[in-house]
C-alpha cells in the first residue's frame, strides 16, 4: 500500500512526522513518498500543487496530508495561494465527501467551553460535501454591477450551485454511515432562503426513501449553530453542504476541548481519501514543537480503517491516544490544572510507547 506525504506548511510537517512515526510503529508494509504541497509548493516549484506532488497523489492509495498556509504567500495571486493545494486536490481526486468525527474524550471534559453535563459522552460524525456549492460555483470574481440599487459600482460575487448527483451521492454516504450508529440522520440546509437548499432539501428526502429505518430531520443552519451549542449530544450524524459543512465542523470542534483532536477524511467513491487534521496550519506557532499531533495520528486511524483496509491497525492507535489522554498528558490547547504539558514530539513519543505495550 502506497501513502502519499504531503505535510506543507506551518505546523504541517512537525505533526506529520509525529504521525508518520506512528505509522511506522506498527510493524505494517507500508511505502511512503513525501512531496511538498502549499506554500512549500511554491517555494519548490512554483505552485501550490506541482504536478509531481498531484501525480504522486493519484497513483498512492491514500494522501496524508497536514496543512496548509503561511502569511507571507498572503500577497500572492489567488490561484497561486497555498489553500488552493487542497481544492485542488479535492477536485482532481474526485473527493466529495468529508467526514468529521466530533467525539470528546472523557479526560478532556474540563478542557471544552462548555459545561461537562452538556458535551460529556459527545459522539457526532460531520459529513460535508466537498466538490458544490459557493466555493466552487461558476460565474464568480469582482466586476460592475449592471443592475440593482448600487449599479456602476464594483460587486464581488460567487455562485452557490448544486446538481442532483452532488446531493444524492453525498446523502448515501450519510444515511449509510447513519445506519452503522443510531440511525439518526439530520440534513442541514437553508431551505427558507435559498433555492439551492431548497433543491437539496428535496432530494435528500427522497433518498431518504430508500433508507426507511434511518429517522431523517432537517434543521435550518442557524439553528443547527445554535443547537450545537446548546444540546450537542442530540445530533448522531449531520450532513450538509461544503459551506455550512465548514463552518459547523470547526464549531463542533471546540466542543471537543480542540480543534487539535479533530481528524477528518475526504473520500472518493470507491474509499480513497485524503486524510488530515481538521485545523490549520497555525504559522504563529510553527517550529516552537507545541501543536497538538493528536488530530493527525487519529487521522492515520482512519485511513487506516476506511482506505487501507487495516481496522485493527485503527483500533490500535485509538486506544493509544485514549491510554495517553488517561496518563494525563497533555500539549498546551488542551492543557489544564493537574495535567502534564508535553510537547509535539513527547506527545508522538507517548502514543508509540502506548502501541508497544
Amino acid at each position: 500500500m502506497k501513502i502519499a506525504i504531503l505535510p506543507g506548511d506551518g505546523i504541517g510537517p512537525e505533526i506529520i512526522e509525529q504521525a508518520v512515526r506512528v505509522l511506522n510503529a506498527l510493524d505494517e508494509k507500508f511505502e511512503m513518498e513525501t512531496a511538498p504541497v502549499g506554500g512549500a509548493g511554491y517555494t519548490a516549484h512554483g505552485h501550490p500543487l506541482p504536478d509531481a506532488t498531484l501525480q504522486l497523489a493519484k497513483d498512492a492509495d491514500a494522501v496524508l496530508f497536514g496543512a496548509v498556509g503561511d502569511w507571507q504567500f498572503d500577497t500572492l495571486a489567488r490561484p497561486m495561494r497555498p489553500e488552493q493545494a487542497i481544492l485542488g486536490l479535492r477536485k482532481e481526486l474526485k473527493l466529495f465527501a468529508n467526514l468529521r468525527p466530533a467525539i470528546l474524550y472523557p479526560e478532556l471534559a474540563g478542557a471544552s467551553t462548555l459545561k461537562p453535563e452538556v458535551v460529556s459522552g459527545l459522539d457526532i460524525l460531520i459529513i460535508r460535501e466537498l466538490t458544490g456549492d459557493i466555493y466552487f460555483g461558476q460565474p464568480r470574481g469582482v466586476r460592475i454591477a449592471v443592475d440593482g440599487p448600487f449599479a456602476g459600482e464594483r460587486e464581488g460575487f460567487d455562485t452557490m450551485r448544486y446538481a442532483e448527483t452532488e446531493i444524492r451521492r453525498i446523502a448515501h454516504v450519510a444515511f449509510k454511515a447513519a445506519r452503522q450508529r443510531g440511525n439518526r440522520l439530520t440534513s442541514v440546509d437553508k431551505a427558507n432562503v435559498l433555492e439551492t437548499f431548497q433543491f437539496w432539501k428535496e432530494i435528500v428526502t427522497e433518498v431518504h426513501a430508500e433508507y426507511p429505518d434511518v429517522a431523517l430531520d432537517h434543521m435550518y443552519v442557524d439553528n443547527a449553530a445554535m443547537q450545537l451549542v446548546r444540546a450537542p449530544k442530540k445530533f448522531d450524524v449531520i450532513v450538509t453542504g461544503n459551506m455550512f459543512g465548514d463552518i459547523l465542523s470547526d464549531a463542533a470542534a471546540m466542543l471537543t476541548g480542540s480543534i487539535g483532536m479533530l481528524p477528518s477524511a475526504s473520500l472518493d467513491a470507491n474509499d480513497k481519501g485524503l486524510y488530515e487534521p481538521s485545523h490549520g496550519s497555525a504559522p504563529d506557532i510553527a517550529g516552537k514543537g507545541v501543536a497538538n499531533p493528536l488530530a493527525t495520528i487519529l487521522s492515520v486511524a482512519m485511513m487506516l480503517r476506511f482506505s487501507l483496509q487495516r481496522p485493527e491497525q485503527a483500533d490500535r492507535i485509538e486506544a493509544a491516544v485514549k491510554a495517553v489522554l488517561a496518563q494525563g498528558l497533555r500539549t498546551p490547547d488542551i492543557f489544564e490544572a493537574g495535567t502534564t504539558r508535553v510537547g509535539t514530539r513527547d506527545m508522538g513519543d507517548a502514543v508509540v510507547r502506548a502501541l508497544a505495550r
